[in-house]
């Protein structure tokens, strides 16, 4: 069963980055290049940043599995330039570097967990429980005040004429990362049905659920704990 979510996983995000990949090529090749005043309207702004925020948590994440920080800072440029072929790409790699028994017990779990030194030590971050509580609770609160701007002064974001292509690429690269962090919160959730509402929401309202969802999590740990514990589920947890 496990070995099959890992081979599952593996072949579904390496489908979603070459669809990416294609949209990427495709875009270009009917719209031309995306640097252009003229794309940058109301709603496109507020797009952006619901994804850039979304790719902060995913670079959180990268981050800590890193194990130095020019690699760590390579991989973040490349999530900020090339979004969700980037995660994709990232995650298939994760799933690559998988042992034969970490792919058969928990697979998931192998690959949220940075593996140890080769002292055997775990690195130790240094932001704290409380600090990233603060920081993603802002966040949260900048997609929420920007929401509410964009609606007040361009109206409802349901019209046909917001949709352009390069609109379109955006929002398939942002509902990529979406798929990302929704099998993180079905891995995290003992419940399917929690699960399935805490996706729904991502699904709705995008990087404020995101947030919300991490500094709930991030409640459930003491201000002692390790940050990164906020990535496994409480039977994990267990196991450190």
């Amino acid at each position: 069963m496990a070995m099959s979510l890992a081979i599952g996983l593996k072949t579904v995000f390496g489908i979603l980055g070459c669809v990416m990949v294609a949209t990427l090529v495709y875009t270009i090749s009917i719209d031309g290049l995306p640097f252009r005043k003229d794309l940058l309207t109301p709603w496109m702004a507020a797009t952006l940043i619901d994804f850039y925020i979304n790719v902060v948590a995913l670079g959180a994440w990268v981050f800590y599995k890193e194990s130095n920080w020019i690699s760590a800072s390579l991989w973040v440029l490349l999530l900020v330039c090339f979004g969700s072929i980037t995660t994709c790409l990232y995650i298939v790699l994760q799933f690559f570097k998988l042992a034969t028994e970490e792919s058969f017990q928990d697979p998931i779990y192998y690959v949220l967990l940075r593996h140890p030194n080769k002292d055997g030590m775990e690195h130790k971050r240094r932001v704290s429980v409380v600090t990233a509580r603060i920081f993603f609770s802002a966040l949260g609160c900048l997609m929420l005040g920007t929401l509410v701007y964009t609606i007040l002064t361009d109206g409802s974001p349901f019209r046909r004429e917001l949709l352009t292509p390069w609109m379109t690429a955006t929002l398939i690269d942002f509902y990529i990362n979406v798929v990302v962090l929704s099998v993180w919160v079905a891995y995290k959730e003992s419940s399917w049905i929690n699960a399935f509402l805490w996706i729904v929401l991502l699904i709705c309202f995008g990087s404020i659920t995101t947030c919300t969802y991490i500094v709930w999590q991030l409640f459930c740990l003491s201000s002692q704990d390790p940050v990164y514990l906020v990535l496994l589920n409480s039977s994990n947890r267990k196991q450190l």
